[in-house]
């Protein structure tokens, strides 16, 4: 009978030498890793708040978010039970929104199923809504103790030099290679240590333009820089450009009120609030485009009033190009529930992106709200 030939696993050239970097690694790491707010202890809630914090975030951004939060939201339990309206508005500002949501509803599975536990193996706790393997990874080996790899962007960048690997870092089954491969370094009994001072290497020292190789701790061991070329790895395919959207905002003023509406509950930037606003889509003027659309869609009378200001915004997909005009508010009634005048002092309340934040300062400086 035929068998398919199993394939060999990954595994580590022999010239890396696994025990002494690990050692060397960890020795650095113990003297100078950094003081981080969330290395307070090994609570694997805390841990996890930071890890969905901390994804295409950088560190100094997130420290006082994650300051507040915790404020806010102590505990599984805490934010399990929190208005998600509370929830985004702790999370203004630092984007991907879906984050917020998605650790919200895995923490109501956490408080309903492991009794605000945060589960300890990798089969429950890769059912967590937003929780994949790099964040499974991360709390398993930093609260538990599980010896698993928590292989990030950092991480992936480090070890194709250490490995002297020119595999595209872009592709899936480039990270499944290094995640078995930083397995077998994963020191007995330092799982979570050996897991940060990866991404700390990787964050302060194996940078990605200009390694900073004199300094590195464990310069004797990369492999790539015995040859030479650790400027030019990691190999990583281009991603496509961003799409532009030319948009238009209004901001429609009814005596010291302006009109906001929530977005849809699925999609880009679900629940939250905005301006009204729509796609530049005709060669109709501004501003009259604006006024059909909000007498469609919410029976509302406006007259052009003035030109705001342009705003723009990247997402890793798009880029938003848009054009804010203020309206006056003349007649009619708002008869949706996702719509609704507020006044100055409400509209810091809800939670906006940021495009729309620089608008909400705009119209009102924070200077008038201290």
């Amino acid at each position: 009978m035929n068998r398919k030939k199993q394939a060999l696993p990954y595994t580590l050239p022999d010239e890396f030498q696994a025990f002494n970097f690990a050692t060397e690694l960890l020795h650095w790491y113990d003297t100078q890793k950094r003081d981080l707010p969330w290395r307070i202890n090994r609570d694997a809630y805390r841990v996890w708040v930071s890890e969905i914090m901390l994804q295409q975030t950088r560190v100094e951004t997130v420290k006082p978010y994650y300051q507040n939060f915790m404020r806010k939201f102590p505990t599984v339990e805490a934010l399990a039970d929190a208005p998600e309206e509370e929830v985004l508005k702790a999370w203004e500002g630092l984007g991907y929104y879906s984050r917020a949501r998605n650790l919200q509803t895995a923490a109501k599975e956490v408080k309903e199923t492991y009794g605000g536990t945060v589960p300890n193996t990798p089969e429950e706790i890769s059912k967590l809504k937003g929780v994949g393997p790099y964040t499974a990874g991360a709390i398993l080996s930093i609260a538990y103790e599980v010896p698993v790899p928590a292989v990030d962007g950092n991480v992936m960048r480090v070890f194709s030099r250490l490995l002297l690997m020119d595999d595209d870092i872009a592709k899936p089954a480039t990270r499944k290679k290094l995640e078995h491969l930083v397995q077998q370094v994963i020191p007995v009994g330092r799982a979570g240590d050996f897991n940060q001072a990866i991404m700390e290497l990787g964050a302060l020292i194996c940078l990605p333009k200009n390694p900073q190789c004199l300094t590195c701790p464990v310069f004797d061991f990369c492999l790539a820089r015995q040859e030479g070329v650790q400027n030019t790895l990691p190999v990583k395919g281009k991603a496509k450009p961003p799409r532009p959207v030319s948009l238009l905002a209004a901001v429609v003023k009814k005596g010291d009120q302006v009109l906001i509406r929530k977005r849809p509950a699925q999609g880009l930037l679900a629940g939250l609030w905005e301006f009204p606003m729509l796609e530049d889509l005709s060669n109709e003027d501004d501003e009259e485009q604006l006024i059909t659309a909000l007498e469609k869609e919410y029976e509302i009378a406006t007259t052009a009033n003035s030109y705001l200001m342009n705003v723009q915004h990247t997402f890793s997909h798009l880029h938003w190009d848009v054009e804010v005009y203020v309206l006056q508010y003349e007649d009619g009634e708002l008869f949706s529930e996702d719509a609704r005048f507020v006044s100055h002092e409400e509209i810091r309340k809800y939670a906006f992106p940021v495009l729309h934040n620089k608008i909400i300062d705009q119209i009102y400086p924070v200077k008038d709200n201290v």
